[in-house]
């Protein structure tokens, strides 16, 4: 498949290497309990192992912009470009497969990356109907806020109709099948809020698309001084 993140642009450090120790724990996937009311979804923490948190926390794309955006539109370093190839592999892929009894093989990938949440972000939605399968992968060293804590809902309009809350700590996985009614959000909160959204998507003009969306988003973001992004909805 080919990369569906663009060309990210990776910063050189002649003295950085990759550590050896992989950075993904596949297990706390493989032995997390699929849930399927209201909709299909998993959540597992420390999905990131405890030895990459610091690396990887300190090597986020810095972004004091909301909304969400391509990683071809940020500085991508070795570490962290080694964490989206280990989401993007084909172990990763299978697993899912398995989990939610579902066929991703030939589906497109795309990733983005979002760093500050705005007070109007987390209201209720779905994602779009292009979207399969959502992967949020949350970032955050710890999170002692009670806003910006993710919901699954069993609702359209209530936010107080909660199935599951999640802190996005660092580590913290949440995936689900996107449906009708796979209905999320959080109460807001303004401040950093590190989260990288990985999708599978029904074919590749989607994917190419979204690349191209995000990326004129992130432009529109720089060239307009961040009067406060766009208004995409947040995981």
């Amino acid at each position: 498949m080919p990369v569906r993140w663009g060309n990210p642009m990776l910063e050189q450090k002649t003295n950085e290497q990759v550590t050896s120790t992989p950075i993904l724990d596949l297990d706390k996937v493989r032995f997390a309990k699929l849930k399927t009311e209201p909709f299909d979804y998993l959540v597992a923490s420390d999905f990131i192992r405890p030895e990459w948190h610091h690396r990887l926390i300190q090597e986020f794309p810095y972004l004091k912009q909301g909304g969400s955006f391509p990683l071809s539109a940020v500085k991508v370093s070795a570490g962290f470009l080694a964490l989206i190839e280990a989401m993007d592999s084909e172990d990763f892929r299978k697993l899912i497969e398995q989990k939610f009894s579902v066929d991703l093989e030939g589906r497109p990938t795309t990733f983005t990356v979002r760093g500050h949440c705005r007070a109007k972000d987390g209201k209720i939605h779905t994602d779009t109907e292009s979207k399969i399968i959502t992967v949020l992968l949350y970032m955050n060293r710890e999170w002692p806020h009670v806003g910006g804590r993710l919901r699954l809902l069993r609702s359209a309009t209530d936010l107080d109709n909660v199935v599951k809350e999640i802190s996005p700590s660092v580590g913290t996985l949440v995936i689900f099948r996107r449906c009708d009614h796979s209905f999320h959000g959080h109460l807001p909160f303004e401040g950093d809020r590190k989260v990288i959204q990985m999708n599978w998507v029904t074919d590749e003009r989607v994917a190419d698309r979204e690349v191209r969306r995000h990326r004129w988003s992130s432009m529109v973001k720089q060239l307009t001084s961040l009067r406060g992004g766009s208004d995409e909805l947040s995981g």
